[in-house]
């Protein structure tokens, strides 16, 4: 048993090792799929370094994806031989996957006639980084081997700026700082994320752009790229983005504000372009309805 698993719940142990839901890790272990030092053991039971870890994985059923499909609104901001940066709309996934059957970026970008990188899974490919189905902004996508091969490297290696702006509730105190957590599933609930002791670290820094009544527009650069890390960051602080009901935002507000998602976005992205290093910086202006409801916010104070 690797170190780094030592004195988690056996259900969030192989969630960890093999990418499974708690759910889906939990049916195992309740159908004797696990054992730990030749014993089955509970799912709440803890895993020691050390320890003998033996898992009988069920056969997987075949996954079928969506076909490819053009996306309203997905805009090229830029495209070489080497990259695609879009600007990626609301309601959009960055790839296909067995439980999102609706537009994706790489759908889009193929249905529309671009070439992308064939590396990573068959689902990914192109595929450098990701962003929230609720969360709009740039993206980059390979259209070549090696650029797939740099830019995965210069994400593992933060090397690659990137900027959001997000609308928080309330007032952070101080207006400038970082938060510091570690991020993993959240224990009782599978389809969110949240500060766990022994949880992948997580690094967030965050500067006030204008503070209102209500709320305060906040920079964000981001160290790490964790699953719904701004979004699970900013609820930690109890200054959750506003709209993000999943997160503990007040549901009254973002209806008075008509969001009916997080006000959060992806609106800078640089970094060394894989043929030659120089540096590439891109920009996104706010969507309609984060700019809309930025001026009620400001209507309000």
């Amino acid at each position: 048993m690797p170190e780094g698993l030592d004195g988690l719940r056996l259900d969030a142990a192989l969630s960890r090792l093999f990418g499974l839901s708690r759910t889906a890790a939990a049916t195992v272990i309740d159908n004797g799929g696990a054992t730990l030092d030749g014993r089955v053991r509970s799912k709440s039971d803890r895993v020691l370094a050390g320890s003998v870890l033996d898992v009988e994985l069920p056969g997987a059923a075949p996954v079928t994806f969506a076909p490819p499909q053009v996306v309203e609104g997905l805009r090229i901001v830029h495209e070489d031989d080497s990259i695609i940066v879009v600007d990626k709309p609301v309601g959009v996934a960055a790839h296909p996957s067995g439980s999102w059957d609706g537009p994706t970026v790489i759908g889009g970008l193929v249905a529309a006639g671009h070439r992308v990188s064939t590396s990573g899974a068959e689902e990914r490919q192109g595929v450098v980084h990701r962003l929230d189905v609720g969360t709009s902004g740039l993206m980059v996508v390979a259209k070549s081997e090696h650029a797939y091969s740099v830019l995965k490297d210069a994400f593992r290696e933060r090397t690659v700026d990137k900027r959001y702006h997000t609308l928080v509730q309330g007032h952070p105190d101080p207006m400038t700082g970082t938060v510091d957590a570690p991020i993993d599933r959240h224990p009782s609930a599978d389809y969110k994320f949240a500060v766990v002791a022994g949880g992948r670290d997580s690094v967030t820094h965050y500067e006030t752009i204008e503070a209102f009544r209500h709320a305060t527009l906040l920079e964000i650069h981001l160290e790490t790229g964790r699953t719904h890390q701004i979004r699970v960051h900013m609820s930690a602080l109890k200054h959750p983005c506003v709209g993000d009901t999943a997160y503990g935002a007040d549901p009254t507000l973002a209806k008075k504000l008509g969001l009916e998602r997080q006000w959060l976005h992806a609106v800078r992205l640089s970094f060394a372009h894989p043929e030659g290093g120089r540096w590439v910086s891109f920009d996104s202006p706010y969507p309609t309805d984060l700019q809309r409801a930025l001026d009620a916010i400001a209507g309000m104070s």
